[in-house]
């Protein structure tokens, strides 16, 4: 390579430049460029040795470089994990993203976002790996933490909201592409799925990331219809840089993303992480010499990488960029709201909650997680935050010396029997930590995908012992997603879902348990009675087939009354319904409608309340779903108060995918308008309209 002063890369000159005058940039630097020079653009840049026992003595550590360039001048994509915050050293620990996913709260959600890029850039960082939008087709997944529920329309709303945030900053990358959901197996299970559900239900959430401009894809370990991910022509160039028309770049899962650099390539893969070692430039050469592919090829995903590198090379001033942003009190305020936001209250008999401090003497707090920094999977995901607020710390916080507090881990039932017949109100913190559920193995033979959705046996006896004497029994729940309830659900008092609530978890179940904060979360993924309401799962298997229906459209096509619906959530305070109505009754078929309703605060505390609207087909020609989100918002009403609600809902998404015709087909057939504050079908204010 000549290093002549021409062939250098002055990238203080990129600020403001448009996207058409980065394309041009971009076309000239891949001009000036070496067959070595691109292909070194193309994998990771570490090798195995160097690479491995980094990431074994502590995984991201350090940003995971690929593609650095330092006689032109390029740099390279500087890797971090997520998705509760940056992997990287110290950062702020976010709620998991399936307990933000209860929040319903998009503009919240980019406002992490915004956060995580800050936080990320601060540690070095240009790329954020962490936008983890995989459908929760089935609970027992092991990374259901990591994504934010089971309906394709709310993952990608909220996908879509974190890499607004981040790409503030840094480039965001959504995962993993596609068909996902099983942990065990993820590097060999081969996922059947018919065209149809592939692209209604597996895939619009990718849609919607790429249609808000995410700068880049990761391919998924498992197979699609007999191929990997990473070697999959049709979900990478057909669908996704086809179809899509997508501009950025596809990166692949760490190590075992690809097999075979040439079929990588030519499938639609254009950078491997993070070693230099299927799609090293030595092997890539061989294969080119061996007519596997052309040069034209590399050019491709080459111009990807350097369109994307160019967009991103300056964000904002770099002395903003500070280590005094790190988990400051700003951002920590953020995890703290957060967590308000997303624990679920789900059972509140003769409305127990919030407590009241002036006729409680003793409180007795029952579990080991309740004393136990429980933030989520000590996977790739994992967080290293300055402090974790526990359960136990948060509720004595709030109290103070006000209130006698107990804490005994359970272990002994007689014990806590006893001491929960002598005070006021039991508190009971039961479920899972990363031992039992995450990413690659753990203990208490529980390494991945969970085997049961039910408590432990000790944790559900504990509930059923101290509920037997002490009927202001409350239960707070941790984990990654739903939970069977049923064998203790009617013995307790109330019930709350905390999931891996973050750093400041336990400072918001103390706030909500006493009336300081109103809780306003709904259930991202509806919370089955049994195993038979859900679709079929096999922890070990390598071979499934994903059919079109699961969670609360499994549960409406059946017939199933779940424990808990999808969207379902209470509050200390009412609200009512009233008045649903549209702008017209038919529209054709690039129309839009428009959605109002009347919602108001019935009750005597200011709340939150999820609106939420779903749409049913008469007489479809296909079989579609009872009804499909399509819609939601969130109102903030002080007592009496009342708001009148405006959602939109275009003909567009209104369609199903011809098979036959390879292309989405709007019926023109009457469609049902459900709004409410859940999935549920008693909570839901209908009407019809017609598209022509």
């Amino acid at each position: 390579m000549s290093e002549n002063s021409e062939r250098w890369i002055n990238w203080d000159e990129l600020k403001g430049l448009s996207d058409d005058q980065i394309e041009e940039k971009a076309k000239k630097i891949l001009s000036i460029m070496t067959l070595e020079e691109k292909l070194y653009q193309m994998s990771g840049d570490w090798t195995l040795a160097e690479g491995g026992p980094k990431m074994q003595k502590r995984y991201n550590a350090e940003p995971i470089p690929a593609g650095e360039d330092k006689k032109l001048g390029i740099p390279g994509v500087l890797f971090s994990d997520g998705p509760r915050g940056v992997v990287i050293g110290s950062s702020t620990c976010f709620p998991v993203s399936m307990a933000r996913g209860a929040s319903w709260d998009l503009e919240l959600e980019e406002k992490i976002g915004d956060v995580i890029g800050i936080e990320a850039k601060v540690h070095g960082a240009n790329y954020f790996g962490g936008v983890c939008i995989n459908l929760l087709r089935h609970p027992a997944w092991g990374r259901a933490q990591e994504t934010y529920g089971e309906d394709t329309y709310h993952l990608g709303a909220f996908g879509v909201a974190l890499l607004k945030g981040v790409q503030k900053h840094i480039m965001a990358c959504a995962k993993h592409y596609a068909c996902n959901s099983i942990e065990n197996t993820r590097f060999e299970v081969d996922v059947s799925i018919d065209e149809r559900t592939l692209r209604e239900v597996y895939l619009p959430h990718f849609k919607q990331c790429v249609d808000a401009g995410v700068a880049s894809i990761m391919n998924a370990y498992n197979k699609v219809n007999g191929k990997y991910c990473g070697h999959n022509p049709h979900l990478l160039r057909d669908i996704l840089k086809k179809d899509w028309n997508f501009k950025g770049f596809v990166i692949t899962d760490f190590a075992w993303g690809i097999r075979n650099g040439a079929l990588a390539l030519n499938a639609g893969v254009d950078i491997e992480m993070p070693f230099e070692w299927r799609m090293a430039p030595n092997k890539m050469i061989g294969y080119m010499n061996e007519g596997r592919f052309t040069e034209e090829l590399i050019d491709e995903g080459v111009l990807r990488i350097l369109r994307q590198k160019l967009k991103f090379a300056h964000k904002e001033d770099p002395k903003f960029y500070s280590m005094d942003k790190i988990a400051c009190k700003e951002h920590t305020e953020l995890a703290l709201e957060a967590a308000r936001k997303s624990i679920v209250l789900l059972k509140n008999k003769n409305s127990i909650l919030p407590l009241n401090r002036n006729e409680i003497k003793q409180i007795a707090i029952f579990g080991a997680l309740a004393n136990t920094p429980n933030v989520g999977d000590h996977g790739s995901s994992r967080v290293y935050p300055p402090y974790v607020i526990t359960p136990l710390e948060g509720i004595k916080n709030i109290v103070g010396n006000a209130i006698n507090i107990i804490f005994n881990e359970g272990e002994d039932l007689e014990v806590a029997k006893e001491l929960a017949n002598n005070s006021d109100v039991s508190i009971i913190i039961a479920g899972y930590t990363h031992l039992d559920e995450g990413e690659g193995s753990g203990t208490r033979d529980r390494t991945g995908d969970r085997k049961s959705l039910r408590l432990y046996e000790n944790d559900e006896k504990l509930i059923l012992a101290v509920a037997s004497v002490n009927e202001n029994c409350i239960v707070v729940l941790e984990g990654g997603g739903p939970i069977i309830v049923e064998p203790w659900k009617n013995k307790v008092s109330a019930i709350l879902m905390s999931w891996y609530p973050g750093m400041e978890g336990g400072t918001a179940l103390g706030e909500i348990l006493f009336g300081d904060i109103n809780p306003s979360a709904k259930l991202p993924a509806v919370f089955p009675k049994s195993d038979d309401q859900l679709p079929y799962f096999d922890r070990t298997t390598t071979q499934i087939e994903y059919g079109y229906y699961h969670g609360y459209k499994l549960m409406d096509k059946e017939g199933y009354e779940p424990a808990f619906p999808f969207g379902f959530g209470l509050s200390y305070t009412t609200f009512s319904y009233d008045d649903l109505r549209i702008d017209k009754h038919t529209i054709n078929s690039d129309g839009e409608i428009q959605v109002s309703i009347d919602v108001s605060n019935t009750g005597s505390m200011t709340g939150e309340e999820v609106v939420q609207m779903y749409v049913g087909y008469k007489k479809p020609s296909v079989d579609r779903p009872v009804k499909d989100l399509k819609g939601f918002t969130k109102v903030l009403l002080t007592p009496g108060e009342m708001k009148t609600l405006n959602l939109k809902l275009r003909a567009e998404d209104l369609a199903y995918y011809d098979v036959d015709k390879k292309e989405w087909v709007i019926e023109k057939i009457e469609y049902i308008i459900y709004v409410g504050p859940s999935s549920r079908k008693e909570d839901l204010l209908t009407t019809t309209f017609n598209v022509s």
